[in-house]
């Protein structure tokens, strides 16, 4: 098959690698100049001149991130070298919060629970209390609860210091209007699934690198193609093939196409739908049609990365977690040093952010001195405006299959994970080995 994937994020090029890896033909189709999509290497310059590498916004993975970590390795990217693997620890600066000793699953959880700093008796038997709870339901829930009420027994400290921190880095959603469903399969997978599946894997280097980047090299030396800066605005269905047209500058290639794997933004791909509906049948435009509508239905997110930096600036660990309020906004706070990055340079991470760039900036320098003792000065704030899709109760997200031979893939296609790069990657693994016929 001769397939081609409109979008080389992490999820087109999860696609294409799943593609080729099973003996069909791949090219990759990308509107920038750059690949990676919302998660790649962006470059900004230090206070004192420096030139240094940033990404465009402050990425973890974790552990049971099983085929993330299986196509890394594929594309020869080694987790081990790239990642600092870490036992999940949601700490403050003043030592409380919860860390996870490096034991084996899911004794590290129970661990971590029952030796968590600064709780009482009360706060360790209401959570573990709920997580046997969890586990005794298969961690499933009624599609329309939100994490606040199916927390709603917990005290306030561990709503505080554990359930609002993980909510909003798993979901990009606060807690009372997040999906309780999505929230527990993540819990489930990274408590209950593989050996260390709860470890923090965090970047030692850029984004780029870490998977896009290779994964480009190896399609285009499997027999693949990554073209770039070729913006594909429709696709027109030729009998039982596919053409991919620009409305600026007409068909892109000579070339007709057995499928294509849609695999940018929920936006762009639902107006390249609206586009070629145009030019379907009635029976594929009206499946169009209706997958625009319910990608153009959902609500998006925004995450702010604010990098800051002082000569002497440090964490006493790699990250730690920060008191989080209106006027307090960012979440968690990493140390690029000990990431790989240069010396002084912190990152500050606000998920579900709100309000301008510079207001956000402003609010995370002052938080940063209260809260750490550090005066820094601003290096580079980025805002993804639309990060991730707002992960709510009941949530109807686009199907992957659009039509025959056509399909969508991206953290945002219905599937089982929030808005990470593990979604992004199953969806496009889950995308390829439809159109291929191979078992997931």
């Amino acid at each position: 098959m001769n397939i081609a994937i409109v979008g080389a994020g992490w999820a087109g090029l999860a696609a294409a690698v799943s593609v080729l890896d099973v003996g069909h033909h791949a090219t990759v189709f990308e509107a920038s100049g750059a690949i990676g999509g919302r998660a790649r290497a962006i470059f900004g310059t230090l206070p004192d001149g420096t030139p240094v590498t940033l990404d465009n916004g402050q990425h973890i993975l974790i552990g049971a991130y099983c085929d993330t970590l299986r196509l890394m390795r594929q594309v020869g990217v080694m987790p081990e070298q790239a990642l600092l693997n870490l036992p999940m620890t949601l700490q403050f600066p003043d030592g409380r919060g919860i860390r996870f000793p490096d034991w084996p699953t899911p004794l590290d959880a129970l661990g971590g629970m029952l030796g968590a700093r600064g709780w009482t008796l009360a706060d360790k038997g209401a959570l573990l209390l709920a997580a046997i709870r969890w586990q005794l339901g298969g961690f499933r829930c009624a599609d329309r609860l939100s994490v606040a009420q199916l927390c709603q027994s917990l005290t306030p400290r561990v709503l505080g210091e554990l359930i609002e921190p993980l909510c909003v880095s798993a979901l990009n959603t606060p807690a009372a209007q997040a999906s309780a469903s999505v929230f527990l399969r993540v819990l489930r997978d990274a408590l209950f699934g593989t050996q260390g599946g709860s470890h923090l894997l965090l970047p030692k280097t850029d984004l780029s690198a870490l998977f896009p980047q290779a994964a480009a090299t190896w399609v285009q030396q499997h027999g693949g193609a990554v073209v770039l800066k070729s913006r594909v605005t429709s696709i027109w269905p030729c009998g039982t093939k596919w053409q991919l047209h620009d409305t600026q500058a007409g068909a892109l290639t000579g070339q007709l196409f057995d499928a294509v794997i849609l695999a940018t933004y929920a936006s762009n791909s639902a107006l390249a739908l609206i586009q070629s509906a145009q030019h379907a049948t009635k029976n594929i435009s009206n499946n169009m049609l209706a997958w625009a509508a319910c990608a153009q239905a959902l609500r998006f997110e925004a995450i702010a990365t604010v990098y800051a930096w002082a000569p002497d600036a440090a964490l006493a660990t790699p990250m730690l977690a920060l008191r989080s309020d209106a006027a307090n906004p960012a979440q968690f706070v990493f140390d690029r040093a000990q990431l790989g990055g240069p010396a002084g340079l912190l990152a500050f991470v606000v998920s579900a952010a709100q309000g301008d760039r510079q207001a956000l900036q402003s609010q995370v320098l002052a938080q940063a001195q209260q809260q750490l003792g550090l005066k820094l000065q601003a290096v580079q704030t980025v805002v993804e405006k639309r990060a991730t899709f707002a992960c709510t109760p009941g949530l109807l997200r686009p199907a992957q299959q659009i039509a025959p031979g056509l399909l969508a893939c991206g953290d945002y296609v219905s599937g089982p994970y929030p808005a990470t790069l593990e979604g992004a990657v199953l969806s496009g693994v889950a995308a390829a080995r439809a159109l291929t016929a191979t078992p997931i």
